[in-house]
């Protein structure tokens, strides 16, 4: 027990030396306030003149994830131009996502943007953020479980709408025998992916479930699976970063089955660009963290809320070779 309240405190002192840093940014819209706002960001100056205001955002990644940095990066662009203080935590254990939400509670955060992966772990700790006063906005995973949370609104995709692309894109393409690599164990959204693609798939679906914490045993494994099974023609996994170890693997087994993703990054769009990534299903993870934030200032400034009680969606959006090179500058810059 003195172990976990330790481990807590000091989560709570990082989260803590986290929040006292601050962000300045910029903004433009149209006309001739976009030329004041303008000029404004030249200074350090914010697109509004509300209080700064602070939001915290609190997710499921486990490092190295580049999918997170993306977020990011549209969560601190709404927060330059809003005015806001934005400080990002993250954990891949349930419990310490928890701890992660709770410290920024204790912190008095004006908004609060959390990830419901593992639903279970993160329910009372996101009720304790609504009975604190603190306007919450689910992103990415936990759509079902937004509302009956709290929280004011969802930002991202429906996995299991996302699956069933994926399945109709596989028969679009004469797949036979695919499998979905899971990476994370536990993972509800991850779940819904592979069940929904199965829903939707003609052919043969396998779940193939690796530590994604491990590269060498993700691409160990789903390379073992390849060679023991020569009719599997597709190889789906559930983030970018682990469609370049599905083609390492497809490589070293000599298979020829097609690779294809969830989630876009560089590496995935100059891989499609060769055509050794088929497709991936792109979230627009940008717009994710841009919305949440953005909602959170709207909420606070104007009461507003969007959706009205239903998640509003940033994918799927499948993405092929023909995209690849429209796609290469965003990626470059880090926002797609």
């Amino acid at each position: 027990m003195a172990m976990a309240k330790t481990g807590t405190r000091a989560i709570g002192a990082l989260l803590a030396a986290v929040l006292g840093a601050s962000l300045a940014g910029c903004s433009s819209t149209g006309g001739k306030r976009a030329e004041e706002r303008a000029a404004q960001s030249a200074g350090g100056g914010s697109g509004v003149d509300t209080p700064k205001w602070t939001v915290a955002m609190v997710t499921h990644s486990g490092a190295g994830d580049t999918f997170w940095d993306i977020v990011q990066n549209g969560a601190k662009q709404a927060a330059r131009k809003d005015n806001i203080k934005f400080v990002y935590s993250s954990s891949n254990q349930a419990n310490e996502q928890a701890q992660l939400v709770q410290a920024a509670i204790d912190q008095h955060v004006d908004g609060l943007v959390v990830t419901l992966a593992k639903p279970d772990a993160m329910k009372d700790v996101v009720a304790k953020a609504v009975k604190a006063g603190i306007p919450v906005i689910t992103i990415n995973s936990g759509s079902d479980q937004s509302k009956a949370f709290g929280a004011i609104g969802h930002i991202g995709q429906d996995e299991k709408i996302a699956g069933q692309a994926v399945g109709d894109e596989l028969d679009k393409r004469g797949k036979k025998h695919a499998i979905c690599v899971l990476h994370e164990q536990g993972n509800v959204g991850h779940e819904e992916r592979c069940a929904g693609a199965k829903e939707t798939f003609a052919g043969t679906m396998d779940n193939l479930y690796v530590d994604g914490t491990n590269m060498p045993d993700v691409q160990s494994t789903i390379q073992a699976k390849l060679q023991a099974d020569k009719s599997i023609d597709a190889v789906v996994t559930l983030g970018a970063p682990f469609a370049a170890t599905a083609v390492k693997a497809k490589q070293q087994a000599s298979s020829p089955a097609e690779v294809d993703t969830f989630d876009l990054n560089a590496q995935v769009a100059t891989a499609l660009a060769a055509g050794t990534i088929g497709f991936a299903v792109d979230q627009q993870p940008y717009l994710q963290g841009y919305e949440a934030v953005d909602l959170i200032w709207l909420y606070r400034y104007n009461a507003d809320v969007l959706g009205g009680g239903k998640p509003v969606l940033t994918g799927p959006q499948i993405l092929t070779q023909k995209d690849a090179a429209a796609l290469a500058k965003y990626t470059e810059r880090g926002t797609r």
